[in-house]
């Protein structure tokens, strides 16, 4: 599998597209230019997301991207049907898929191997301690080190979609994770980055991009171009 270190640069930032519109045509036209804001202010990567879609319009918009000249990083995640997402990655060119979860009450153990196998290449970005995933009831240790044989990345969050996630939090992941990366995948913005990323190795970034951190609204240019300057000081 390809570890994080070789498909980013050190502390990535990862902006979520959510197809966001009211038809195909809007969804595909707003991720076009969500790509574009992306690649040109400097974020490293961009997940693919049916968040406010369906795996039908994912597939609609990876084929209208593959159409451009996109040198930006793509990764998918498939919410209703992550296991997919393996298939369509490497279809379309995509370099990594997200899980929300890699903890075992949350995946076909078989299956997930399965295709981990068939894509060998494949880096996985798996969450523990994911909002609106329940707790396994096993200690955080045991969940990190199921989740370190799973994937190339932990990703956790705080309690909900754009809720910073507590640096309590994080320390406790990386004191148990080690040199292994940890990303911060909800709640990071422009007052929080540099405490964030001084203990996590990347960034997934959504709802700050979006005015009133309305997802169904297109990326604000400014708030990724704030953000990537602000990291680009310390990084």
């Amino acid at each position: 599998m390809t570890e994080l270190k070789y498909l980013f640069p050190a502390k990535p930032l990862i902006g979520m597209i959510h197809l966001a519109g009211g038809s195909k045509k809007e969804k595909i036209e707003l991720a076009l230019s969500e790509m574009k804001i992306y690649q040109e202010e400097g974020i490293n990567g961009v997940i693919i997301e049916d968040y406010h879609g369906s795996p039908e319009d994912v597939v609609s918009v990876l084929h209208q991207i593959s159409k451009y000249n996109f040198k930006i990083i793509k990764g998918i995640n498939l919410l209703r049907n992550p296991i997919k997402s393996f298939d369509l990655a490497k279809e379309f060119g995509a370099k990594f898929v997200q899980f929300d979860s890699v903890q075992t009450p949350n995946l076909n153990l078989e299956l997930y191997q399965t295709q981990r196998k068939k894509h060998k290449h494949m880096t996985v970005l798996g969450g523990v301690g994911f909002k609106y995933i329940p707790p396994t009831g096993n200690t955080l240790e045991k969940d990190l080190i199921e989740g370190k044989s799973r994937c190339e990345a932990i990703v956790t969050t705080g309690s909900g979609t754009g809720i910073e996630t507590p640096l309590d939090k994080l320390r406790e992941f990386k004191n148990l994770l080690g040199e292994f990366p940890l990303i911060i995948g909800a709640g990071v913005n422009l007052e929080n980055i540099r405490s964030q990323l001084m203990i996590g190795d990347g960034a997934i970034i959504g709802s700050y991009f979006k005015p009133q951190g309305n997802t169904q609204l297109p990326v604000d240019r400014m708030k990724v171009r704030s953000l990537v300057e602000a990291v680009r000081s310390f990084r």
